[in-house]
């Protein structure tokens, strides 16, 4: 686990640490320059370094993905705007989807611009209510939205989301893969491990198929250290649940 110092003390967020894994496994460079509002280019995604230097003295979750976003509305000019508790995304063509912090008890509820996914024109949200965290997806066509468990990978077709949610408090415990159409995105097919894992992240190989780095929840030996596990699950593997289509 890769610890985040929040005030002094070590804390882990398990969402920004997924993302400096992945970045570390799977991102790569991509540069360009934006050619209008209304078309932004995907910047590209928060390198693990930059990413704990900027949630490092984060004070909490919402915290750190304000800070992300701050990051984010550089890279990106157009795409976005915050006023006070609101964020407003461009839609395409044209029209605006506001999101709006809201207040509780509980910590509340807030939206973090995180990432623009170009190939499929959705914009990324990082969404905290109180200690939870999830993503929300938007489709700048549309204005469709929708909760994701963790945050998703797209597939080299753009046809479909990868999200690998797994740790021992406050997860689903799943592996789950979304449909991606003008209509909407819908869960297609989920799959969980007979055994428990305290941590995994999902990539693409092809189109089909799916690598997956799982660390164990429990080590095969108690004098052993849980060691990462990798395994392929093709889409069309028996094992999947799948869901009708909405």
């Amino acid at each position: 686990m890769l610890p985040i110092v929040v005030n002094g003390a070590p804390h882990v967020c398990r969402d920004v640490r997924r993302s400096l894994l992945r970045a570390t496994r799977f991102a790569c460079a991509a540069a360009a320059s934006v050619l209008a509002a209304l078309a932004p280019v995907a910047a590209a995604p928060l390198g693990p370094d930059e990413l704990a230097g900027l949630c490092a003295e984060a004070e909490g979750p919402a915290h750190c993905g304000r800070l992300v976003e701050q990051a984010q509305l550089k890279r990106l000019p157009g795409l976005a705007t915050r006023d006070g508790p609101a964020l407003k995304v461009t839609l395409y063509p044209a029209g605006n989807a506001t999101f709006a912090d809201t207040q509780a008890q509980s910590g509340g509820r807030s939206y973090s611009l995180w990432d623009y996914l170009d190939p499929i024109n959705a914009v990324l949200l990082y969404t905290t209510d109180g200690d939870s965290v999830t993503f929300t997806l938007l489709q700048r066509s549309s204005g469709r939205r929708i909760e994701l468990p963790a945050e998703p990978e797209l597939s080299p077709d753009r046809q479909r989301l990868v999200t690998a949610d797994f740790c021992p408090a406050r997860c689903v415990n799943e592996l789950a893969v979304w449909r991606v159409t003008r209509e909407g995105v819908s869960k297609e097919l989920s799959w969980k491990p007979k055994e428990a894992w305290a941590d995994a992240g999902a990539r693409w190989k092809t189109a089909e198929t799916l690598v997956v780095e799982y660390t164990p929840a429990v080590p095969a030996a108690p004098a052993a250290g849980a060691k990462a596990g990798v395994l392929e699950r093709r889409l069309t593997d028996p094992g999947w649940q799948r869901l009708a289509p909405p």
